[in-house]
This record gives structure tokens, C-alpha cells and sequence, in this order.
């Protein structure tokens, strides 16, 4: 699938630089950005040992469609800023020990960081963007610049999984949410390239995801509370509780969650199918390029949603809620899916950077 972009473009496309081009969720952004209105892709940055190589010549390409012909002759840079990066975008695609070294670097020069890693989602002065749901903590990069003195600024996106949860629970939160049990079953591609080993996952689930069940929790909390003006006000732990199990399982692209949820005032069925129907926000109004319409898909077949069948709906930016049914533990469950690599990540960042330049923070 290649994202057919229907909104006109811009007098002059931002350039944007990308750092880990050559990985999984690199390559997602580099394809995203292809036919982009509003920006397109100049620098790609990648390990040391590629410096100068040809894109084309280094990738090793596992996104579905065929690279875009002009990356094919980007020559890769190294991963150091290089002069005045004031007012330039950068989204960064690294694993969290190289993005918490490297990102600093790119913001101290002046450039905005968007960044897929975990290194900094949880910092005090970070905004952890889902746009749907907490726009306005963008005004974090306020506190954020003057407390570290740079010029630039990192912007972050949260876990792949956290994003499906959160797009589910927002529009519930007018029900008063009070507890939330979720059980991941999360594709093979989240843990990207080469990631799990073939052969552990044929035939197999493995029961455990390094650091993936606290990230849900505790993102989830930052990403549905407020902002207080001068700092976050993350949801109290004791009024919402929240718990994660999360597994691998031997699907390619797409993330399955199971839900339950129990509220302070529990709603009748067709009040949650609405909410989730009704359910739009500040990307959709603006008519952000890369905004699904609508956000939240809500299918009423009883074996839906399905990750084949599903994670692409919304060109892969929306969520799938399907089997909304009684709890006896709690009140209600449900299962939510969303493309791990393309809402869960590269398109979580660029839907951020399209935010941040309708807001004119950034461009």
C-alpha cells in the first residue's frame, strides 16, 4: 500500500532528515514521505560504517511497496549534526541508547526532534503526542527549551501499543475510567529488523516483551491527563488503574489488544459504540495530511477486528475496535488493533510534525 495523499501542496515542502534511515520503522517514514504535501525527504542519516554508501545500495527494504525512487541516490550522512539546524525537522527512528546520545545533539543545534524512541517519552519536560488526544502539550517545548537552553526540541511519540490503547480509552474518558486491564498481542515487526528470531516465534507466543508492559502503562497515564501550564498532571494512579500483559505472536504487522475497562459510571453499550464513532479530533478538523477519517473504526462482525484484515484500514492511521461485550470482572471489554509501524510509529511521527506546523511550531 502507498499513502495516496489528497490535500494540495505547499508553496515550498519542508525538508525533513531522518535518523536510522535504513531501519524498519526509517524506511516506514521514508515511504510515507513519498507524495507528502507538506514535506520530503533531503538527509538520511545512518550508522557510521554506511557514511557516503547510496540508500539503495545499504537498505535492505521490508516495507511492502517498492522504495521511492528518490531515496535510491540519497547519500547517507553521519549520525552528527552539522552547523545551524534552526527551524529544521528531523525524525528520528533510532533505538533508545543511540536516540538518547544523539537527539540532544540534534535539538542543542536547533532542530525540532521527532523522535519514535523511549529515551526521553517520560521526561518532565517532553510532550508524548498522540494528536487525537493531548495537542496542547506541545506547549511543554516552552519549559522544555528553556530549561535545557536549546534552541531545537524533542517531540516524542509513544510505544506502538500505547497509541492503539489510548485512541480506545479517549473517548471513553467522559465515562470516568477507573480501572483498564489490556493483554497485547503484538506482531512480529515491533521488535524490528532482525528482531525475534523465526524460529521462535513458528508455532509459538512468547509471554514476555522487555520494558513493553510498564511503557503502557505509564505512557497511558501522561498521554490522558493534562496539562497544568507549566507541567504535566498524568491521571492519579489510584482513581485510574491500569495493568499490561503484553506477548509476541507470529503476525507480520498489526497489534491486537484485548480490553477491559471498568468505569465510574458505567455507560450503556451504544453510548461507548458512539463515542467511538463520533470520536474526532484537532487533526481531523484541521485536515492534517496524514489524519485518518475517522480515527477509531468500530466493526460489528463477531471475528473482528483481525490484523490481515484490518491494520490497514485508514491507509494504516486508524484504529479497529471490535466485540464490545460485558465483563463480569469489570464492566466492558473489547479488542483494538492498530498498524504497529505505521500508526504505532512512522506515521505516529509524522502526524506529530504535521501538528506542530498547523500550530506554527514548526516550518
Amino acid at each position: 500500500m502507498r499513502r495516496i495523499y489528497s490535500q494540495p501542496p505547499r508553496a515550498r515542502r519542508l525538508p525533513v532528515t531522518v535518523l536510522g534511515a535504513t531501519g524498519l520503522v526509517g524506511q516506514r517514514v521514508i515511504a510515507l514521505l513519498e507524495g507528502h504535501p507538506w514535506l520530503e525527504l533531503a538527509h538520511g542519516v545512518a550508522s557510521e560504517r554506511r557514511v557516503g554508501a547510496r540508500y539503495g545500495e545499504v537498505v535492505r527494504w521490508q516495507v511492502e511497496t517498492p522504495p521511492p525512487a528518490a531515496a535510491l541516490d540519497l547519500r547517507l550522512e553521519a549520525p552528527e549534526p552539522s552547523g545551524d539546524l534552526r527551524g529544521q525537522i528531523v525524525i528520528s527512528a533510532l533505538p533508545a541508547d543511540e536516540a538518547r546520545t544523539l537527539e540532544p545533539r540534534y535539538a542543542q543545534a536547533g532542530a525540532l526532534v521527532f523522535s519514535n524512541a523511549s529515551a526521553y517519552r517520560m521526561d518532565a519536560d517532553v510532550p508524548l503526542i498522540v494528536p487525537e488526544i493531548n495537542p496542547d502539550h506541545l506547549a511543554a517545548l516552552a519549559i522544555q527549551r528553556e530549561k535545557r537552553g536549546w534552541p531545537g526540541a524533542i517531540i516524542t511519540n509513544p510505544n506502538c501499543s500505547t497509541i492503539g490503547l489510548t485512541l480506545a480509552l479517549a473517548p471513553l474518558q467522559r465515562f470516568g475510567l477507573k480501572r483498564v486491564l489490556v493483554t497485547t498481542f503484538q506482531a512480529a515487526s515491533g521488535a524490528g529488523y532482525p528482531g525475534v528470531a523465526s524460529l521462535d516465534l513458528i508455532d509459538n507466543v512468547v509471554p514476555y516483551i522487555a520494558g513493553e508492559e510498564e511503557k503502557i502503562e505509564t505512557e497511558t497515564r501522561k498521554i490522558l491527563g493534562g496539562w497544568a501550564g507549566k507541567r504535566f498532571t498524568p491521571l492519579d494512579a489510584d482513581a485510574t488503574r491500569i495493568s499490561a500483559t503484553c506477548a509476541r505472536v507470529p503476525v507480520r504487522d498489526g497489534h491486537l489488544e484485548a480490553v477491559s475497562v471498568e468505569f465510574a459510571r458505567r455507560p450503556q453499550p451504544a453510548e461507548i459504540i458512539t463515542a467511538w464513532r463520533e470520536f474526532s479530533a484537532e487533526p481531523q478538523r484541521l485536515g492534517l495530511p496524514s489524519a485518518p477519517q475517522p480515527a477509531i473504526v468500530y466493526r460489528d462482525e463477531p471475528n473482528r477486528p483481525q490484523p490481515i484484515a484490518d491494520r490497514l484500514t485508514g491507509d494504516g492511521m486508524a484504529v479497529t475496535i471490535g466485540r464490545l461485550r460485558p465483563c463480569d470482572v469489570l464492566d466492558d471489554k473489547f479488542f483494538a488493533l492498530s498498524h504497529n509501524t505505521i500508526r504505532g510509529a512512522a506515521g505516529a511521527a509524522l502526524l506529530n510534525v504535521e501538528l506542530a506546523v498547523a500550530q506554527g511550531r514548526a516550518g
